[in-house]
């Protein structure tokens, strides 16, 4: 291997922390100094009850560890990782002087990823190692290609805010906490005004063009973290307010309509300016609330909107139930 790959190797090595589990200062030392020779970056724990609690507070990729400890053993040590979610995925590896199926079938069952007997051979540990890494790359790779596929399965193509799926799985869990912890709660449905004009005039492009902008000026105007945004439908669009009573959502409502008319977006070589009407409604817990559904909250902001419209559009209104 010449140097460009051994420093290659070395430095893929870096993002894989190794943890030592080991009650022998000298053991522990003389493997920490050959891991460290091979690129690792090692930490040492003595015991598996010390070794948990440095787990908690660290990026761990890897454990290797001593069966016969005091306090916890390295099976118990399998045991609680396990149970535990650290985020990533843990490899371990377990040290043991037992070397009989049973007692390697017990490891395994406890949790071990792999087992080496002791004494150790060190080209067979780095082996060893080399075949976690890729282990931990592939779950790595693995969990995040299913973080992609949940995001996309809630989210819109076009708008890239949340999809009616989210907003039908999500909105009524809002609703029911509001109403059982009796907290504030308010919904905002907006629609773009003579949206199937700009359709009409300009084209279906120059209108998924209007849409986005529409979408970012508004969701840029929201609490993050807090508030979110899902298509409705067409150019109709529900914001969540959570913790918000009819007056702040009013507020919220008129921000983001005089924002609305102020923006201008570029399209086909044209400059699109559009208005938005704005249908609220809030939950009030001045009497029982419990016979209602999020789909009454839904109704009673779509019965403002349609009044918003019919009053020449470009405006907001509100009410509580």
């Amino acid at each position: 291997m010449n140097q460009f790959k051994r420093d290659a190797s070395r430095q893929m090595k870096k993002d894989f922390e190794v943890m030592l589990v080991e009650d022998s200062r000298t053991q522990a030392l003389k493997f920490k100094l050959m891991l460290e020779s091979h690129g690792y970056h090692v930490s040492h724990a003595k015991n598996g009850l010390e070794a948990m609690n440095m787990l908690l507070n660290s990026q761990t990729s890897i454990v290797i560890s001593d069966w016969i400890m005091p306090e916890m053993d390295g099976s118990e040590l399998c045991r609680a990782i396990r149970k535990h979610d650290f985020g990533n995925y843990v490899y371990i590896i377990l040290l043991t002087a037992k070397d009989s199926k049973n007692d390697i079938i017990e490891g395994l069952e406890a949790g071990a990823d792999d087992y080496l007997t002791k004494p150790v051979d060190d080209a067979e540990l780095i082996a060893r190692l080399t075949t976690a890494e890729r282990v931990i790359r592939l779950e790595s790779s693995l969990k995040k290609r299913n973080n992609e596929i949940a995001l996309l399965s809630i989210t819109d193509h076009l708008t890239q805010i949340f999809n009616r799926g989210y907003l039908n799985d999500n909105l009524p869990k809002a609703f029911k906490r509001a109403v059982r912890y009796q907290q504030p709660l308010s919904i905002i449905i907006c629609d773009i005004d003579h949206f199937k004009k700009i359709n009409d005039t300009y084209g279906h492009q120059a209108g998924d063009i209007v849409l986005k902008s529409f979408v970012q000026k508004l969701n840029r105007t929201l609490r993050k973290d807090l508030d979110w945004m899902a298509r409705f439908g067409g150019e109709e669009f529900l914001i969540i307010l959570p913790e918000t009573d009819l007056n702040g959502a009013t507020v919220v409502a008129e921000r983001l309509r005089s924002r609305i008319v102020e923006l201008v977006t570029p399209a086909d070589g044209n400059d699109l300016r559009i208005t938005a009407s704005f249908g609220i409604a809030a939950i009030t817990h001045d009497t029982d609330k419990s016979h209602l559904t999020s789909e009454d909250l839904i109704k009673a902001a779509d019965q403002c909107l349609y009044q918003a419209k019919n009053e020449g559009r470009n405006r907001s209104i509100g009410i509580c139930i």
